[in-house]
């Protein structure tokens, strides 16, 4: 499979996909440190810059099976003005609308905020399911919570995906999921365990204590009300950007370059926050890459 990373921030497609075999053709992103470290970690990738630069001819050199990406949540958030398409970050979904229009890809996944669901009464969702279809894909969404593939944090978010094949439920088949982990509430206890238990092998177990699964928030991880707080014993501290890759899926240190005339070890937390807050959980994107696989027709034969 290859494929085109849009608004690809530190690049979880990558980070998930790579270990499956597929090739990126290409990324585009123009955050300052998410730009280096797209640099210093996948030097061999073009970054293609500011999506609403990117020309019909740079696209029509590109050939790509599936496009991923997920445009800019804080005109859909919540925690934002919610302005959806009124906010030039918001028209940004047109420009994904766009790129897909002229590269064509078999499949598509565009993430955000399951605030979109609701942004405008509906109509900024609406408006992307509606040129989707008539550029002639199948689609289906979901809601898919980071916090039950492996990670220990709660993380909500829409995945949308799209595919031009003749199969129809094609889409849904990607976004199925068996186990339910996505809406079994009623195991919610046992969910936390199981994160509680991945926090231990994996973020670490802070003299001896625990701690249980996490509520994430979407956006700017550098402003001080949006780093999430980790209670050990009857202290309360916040959470270290390693950790903070941990709990994204992150390999250890992804974010830790060199930056700015400064070592690794000099490299400040304030960028790395920023860059891991506005990151899609690499498990997830993961989990839809392999189902893709798995159900596209061509690689796929129902016997």
């Amino acid at each position: 499979m290859k494929y085109l990373s849009l608004f690809s921030g530190i690049e979880a497609a990558t980070a998930a996909w790579e270990s499956l075999g597929w090739e990126c053709v290409g990324v585009s992103e123009i955050d300052p440190f998410a730009c280096e470290v797209l640099k210093q970690r996948y030097p061999h990738i073009t970054n293609l810059g500011d999506i609403t630069k990117i020309t019909k001819e740079q696209l029509y050199e590109l050939e790509a099976d599936v496009i991923v990406g997920g445009s800019p949540c804080q005109s859909f958030s919540s925690a934002g003005k919610g302005e959806g398409l009124e906010d030039p970050r918001g028209r940004l979904m047109l420009e994904y609308v766009r790129v897909v229009r002229t590269v064509r890809p078999t499949w598509f996944v565009w993430e955000n905020v399951s605030g979109v669901l609701s942004n405008g009464g509906g109509v900024s969702f609406g408006t992307l399911l509606r040129e989707m279809v008539e550029l002639g894909y199948h689609l289906c969404w979901r809601v898919l919570d980071a916090q039950h593939f492996g990670v220990p944090q709660r993380r909500r978010r829409v995945f949308l995906v799209g595919y031009s094949g003749a199969d129809r439920e094609c889409c849904a088949k990607v976004l199925f999921d068996p186990e339910g982990r996505s809406r079994d509430f009623a195991t919610i206890g046992q969910a936390q365990q199981e994160d509680t238990r991945t926090v231990e092998s994996g973020a670490g177990n802070h003299e001896g204590q625990i701690f249980s699964c996490l509520q994430t928030t979407c956006g700017d991880y550098s402003r001080s009300d949006n780093f999430n707080m980790i209670e050990l014993g009857d202290r309360v501290r916040r959470l270290t950007p390693l950790e903070c890759e941990r709990l994204q899926g992150f390999p250890d240190n992804h974010t830790r370059i060199k930056w700015r005339n400064r070592s690794e070890d000099k490299c400040p937390d304030g960028p790395r926050y920023k860059a891991l807050g506005n990151s899609m959980a690499v498990p997830v994107v993961k989990w839809i890459g392999r189902n893709i696989e798995c159900y596209d027709e061509r690689y796929y034969l129902p016997w």
